[in-house]
């Protein structure tokens, strides 16, 4: 199983993968990293990706992209509505005020939620990584959305993904992974116990603008600060857009504007214009043909206009970067370097702001597309059991402050900040209440946030009764930040102890001096701790403490504040102070909670799932259809040409045959472009059989008797040289000399034998017309051919036996005779025969034993 990092552009997407030999980019079906945020609709098949964008201008109406900005959001808010101006599809309010996007599908109309069409993406996406790493299954993910999503927007990426069948081991902040990516591989980081190294971050993409300051130390990164805006790489094209369209109406009277392709095709050439001057400061030209009403547009720009042109969005990026590096509280010289990400900081005027801002040239140690891919990939390998990496913690940072509030007596505030822009996430909070019944809790945010509803959720905590003597209980609510980013009540549990005696004296209407004393030590306490801070299951902030005194709640202030929330807060932060209940008899009772929040219930995700592996069917059935279709039409036009008269298959069968045919793949062919263009898949592949079943069987025999000449020859010539070797062997040839008679024959034999058959195959051939299937197959030939060079090389290849071994010359001594030299030889033979019998003779008298070291010299 693979794991995977998604960085989900609102322009295009990036997967990246942990291997073993690291992180790794995919590459898609069209052999490039980027993967357009596009999803089309084309009769029965959905186009997904490249192909979606491909197809976009001429299918406009039915190509959704740029839906990541309405994730979880409503048809009326004023984003929305601003963000409809520059889509050309259709788009209409859906149940409970929800966006839908009408399509035509199936040849029928269809209404999607952003979230599906996200989840048709994701499909996409999963499919193109289990392709690129060779099929393996690919569940795990990490997505990487940016800083400034809510509560509702994550929430919708989430469903979006299950969907899509995807596990999300965790929704990762852009700029965490792009920080993450940096540090990981860094082998000079500063060691915990000594102080971080701090590096700003600019990503600058199509849509946004995101700066964050992070601190880094060996094996740790902590989020120091964030700030984005909505503004990227698009508004720029926009400017250069509408500059170009002011300038054709007043010189060619035409405007884009007013026509959605013109305008789209406008998009794609001013954004080419755009990287071109980022390399170069020149006058550079600005040419369309064919742009509107057939009328060639050409103008110029340089790269001076252009920042003129977006000096505003210029300037509000450069206050972008200053307020992140105010908010970090850090000097500039405590800033070790900025990195750069995005696409649209190649702006060299970006650059130059950056520069005014941190006072140092922007540094592209990153990959300024894929870092944040990468970056969630790492995260994942980190998460996921299926991949050993070394460890390495992450603390990432809430964007915008928490506010909670519960129903109960309106004399009494019950509203409060519970955590505060910035805040360390993952992380948790117990409120403690005395409740006597059920009651609601609300969470939304209590700032300014680029959403017109600040609500988060609703959740209504029941089974609450009064305690045997009617009064309150207690009631501990936690509230989390989890490691998505999700605000949520994680758990709410009723503390119930068996003796009530403290309990009743401490609430009842009158209460002695000691009892007042008592009653004034408590509310001190709980105007110093207003709620518990419990970091459990957040390993990114084990070592973070909170004494309480962070909190600045509006509602927290003003003379009473303490004795207004009598009974309705506590705070145990003390681990003794819980043994010491449980040893008391206190017992806790998880409650139930009714929760009413953002995203689909878990009823309309079962369906949407459902219909998301319908659709999947669909597709698979389309492409086998749409295949089964283009293979039959390819055999019409292949055969067709081949049958014609003059064809290279026309010798091969009768006339009328050769004409029946060629009416029925005529007649074919106008079916397949009338009533035979849509068919089910098993109707092309029966036609396909029938016309095979006819039209094989003439290829076959054409094959046949075009490879018959070539194969008799090499059989001839196989022949020519058995007859060959058999002329050398009976005119004498010393290299044929060990060979035998018998062998001889048995070679001339076959070749004979052979060479009546060649001859008779020929006259058979010669006789057989090529409309008729030759009565000698290619397979017969070979048989032939085999047998007798089989034959042949049996005896050929028989080795000559070994000449004997010539005996040693006599050596020659000085002044030596033939005669003496003989005598003298036969005297030390004999001399060696004595000293080998006297050696054998001694041998024999000695006593044998297994172990003789003679045993192992020999």
């Amino acid at each position: 199983m693979s794991v995977i990092g998604i960085d989900l552009g609102n322009e295009s997407c990036y997967v990246a993968a942990a291997k073993a030999g690291g992180i790794e980019t995919l590459a898609n079906d069209y052999s490039l990293r980027a993967t357009p945020s596009c999803v089309a609709f084309a009769g029965k098949k959905r186009i997904l990706g490249v192909a979606a964008k491909n197809q976009m201008v001429t299918n406009l109406k039915n190509t959704i992209f740029g839906f990541k900005r309405l994730l979880g959001r409503k048809f009326n808010d004023p984003h929305v509505q601003n963000e409809l101006k520059k889509l050309p599809f259709r788009v209409e309010p859906f149940q409970n005020n929800l966006i839908g996007i009408r399509v035509n599908y199936l040849d029928k109309e269809h209404v999607f939620t952003p979230e599906q069409i996200l989840a048709m993406l994701f499909t996409k996406l999963k499919e193109t990584s289990t392709s690129a790493l060779g099929g393996a299954q690919v569940n795990d993910c990490v997505i990487a959305v940016p800083w400034y999503f809510t509560n509702a927007e994550r929430k919708a990426l989430q469903d979006a993904a299950a969907i899509a069948g995807l596990n999300v081991l965790r929704l990762l902040n852009e700029t965490t992974a792009t920080a993450l990516s940096y540090g990981f591989y860094k082998q000079d980081l500063p060691a915990p116990e000594e102080k971080s190294r701090f590096v700003a971050f600019v990503d600058c993409g199509h849509a946004s603008l995101q700066v964050s300051i992070c601190a880094f130390n060996k094996g740790k990164l902590r989020m120091v600060t964030s700030a984005c805006e909505q503004y990227g790489g698009r508004d720029f094209d926009e400017i250069l857009a509408n500059y170009f369209s002011d300038e054709f109406v007043a010189k060619y009277k035409i405007d884009p504007r007013s026509n959605a392709r013109a305008y789209l095709r406008l998009l794609t050439e001013v954004e080419k214009i755009k990287k071109q001057m980022s390399a170069n400061s020149t006058v550079l030209p600005f040419n369309i043909e064919c742009f509107m009403n057939d009328i060639d547009v050409s103008s110029k720009l340089q790269r001076s206009k252009f920042e003129e042109l977006s000096g505003h969005l210029l300037k509000r990026i450069e206050e972008t970067m200053r307020k992140c590096l105010k908010d970090s509280k850090l000097s500039l010289d405590e800033i070790h370097s900025v990195e750069i990400v995005g696409g649209s900081t190649r702006i060299p005027a970006i650059k130059a702001a950056i520069e005014r801002v941190f006072g140092k040239q922007a540094s592209t140690t990153l990959n300024q597309d894929e870092a944040v891919s990468r970056g969630a990939a790492l995260q994942c390998a980190i998460m996921s059991p299926a991949v050993r990496v070394r460890d390495f913690k992450v603390q990432d940072i809430q964007n915008y402050p928490v506010h909670v509030s519960w129903d109960g007596d309106p004399s009494v505030e019950n509203r409060m900040e519970v955590f505060p822009a910035l805040h360390a996430a993952p992380f948790s909070r117990m409120l403690t209440l005395y409740r006597r019944d059920p009651f609601a809790m609300e969470i939304f945010y209590g700032d300014v946030v680029p959403y017109p509803d600040p609500h988060i959720g609703r959740w209504v905590i029941r089974d609450i009764k009064p305690n045997s003597a009617g009064e309150s209980q207690e009631v501990k609510v936690k509230i989390r930040i989890n490691q998505n980013g999700i605000i949520t009540i994680a758990s709410a549990s009723l503390t119930e102890k068996k003796d009530q005696n403290d309990t009743n004296e401490a609430n009842a209407p009158e209460v002695s001096e000691g009892g007042q004393q008592e009653q004034k030590q408590q509310t001190a306490q709980q105007q110093q701790e207003e709620m518990d801070v419990t970091p459990e299951d957040c390993s990114d902030n084990e070592d973070e403490k909170y004494d309480g005194k962070d909190i600045k709640s509006p509602s927290a202030s003003g003379p009473g504040w303490a004795q207004r929330v009598k009974g309705w807060f506590t705070s145990d932060n003390s681990g003794d102070a819980k043994k010491e209940k449980k040893k008391s008899g206190v017992k806790i009772i998880e409650l139930p909670i009714d929760v009413q929040t953002h995203g689909f219930s878990s009823t309309e995700l079962g369906s949407y799932i459902e219909q998301e592996s319908k659709m999947i069917f669909n597709d698979v059935d389309e492409k086998e259809r749409v295949d089964a279709r283009n293979a039959l039409e390819e055999y019409v036009y292949e055969m067709r040409d081949k049958l014609q008269e003059d064809g290279p298959l026309s010798n091969y069968v009768a006339s009328s045959d050769r004409e029946n045919l060629v009416n029925q793949l005529n007649n074919l062919e106008n079916w397949l472009y009338e009533e035979g263009e849509d068919c089910p898949k098993d109707v092309y592949r029966n036609k396909l059989t029938y016309l095979r079943e006819h039209i094989d069987p003439i290829k076959s025999r054409c094959a046949e008797y075009e490879a018959n000449p070539g194969a008799l020859n090499e059989l001839g010539h196989a022949i020519q040289l058995a007859h060959k070797v058999i002329n050398e062997y009976r005119s004498g040839d010393a290299k044929y000399e060990h060979l035998l008679e018998t062998d001889m024959l048995n070679i001339s034999e076959t070749a004979d034998k052979t060479l009546k058959w060649l001859e008779d195959t020929r006259a058979k051939l010669v006789a057989t017309p090529k409309t008729k299937d030759p009565p000698v197959k290619i397979v017969d030939i070979q048989h032939e051919y085999q047998t007798l060079t089989t034959c042949v090389n049996s005896v050929l290849s028989r080795p000559k036996p070994k000449p004997p071994t010539p005996q040693q010359p006599p050596q020659q001594n000085n002044g030596a005779t033939e005669g003496g030299q003989a005598n003298h030889d036969q005297q030390q033979q004999n001399h060696s025969e004595d000293k080998s019998g006297s050696q054998q003779q001694q041998q024999s008298q000695q006593p044998k034993h297994a172990n003789e070291d003679t045993m192992d010299i020999d």
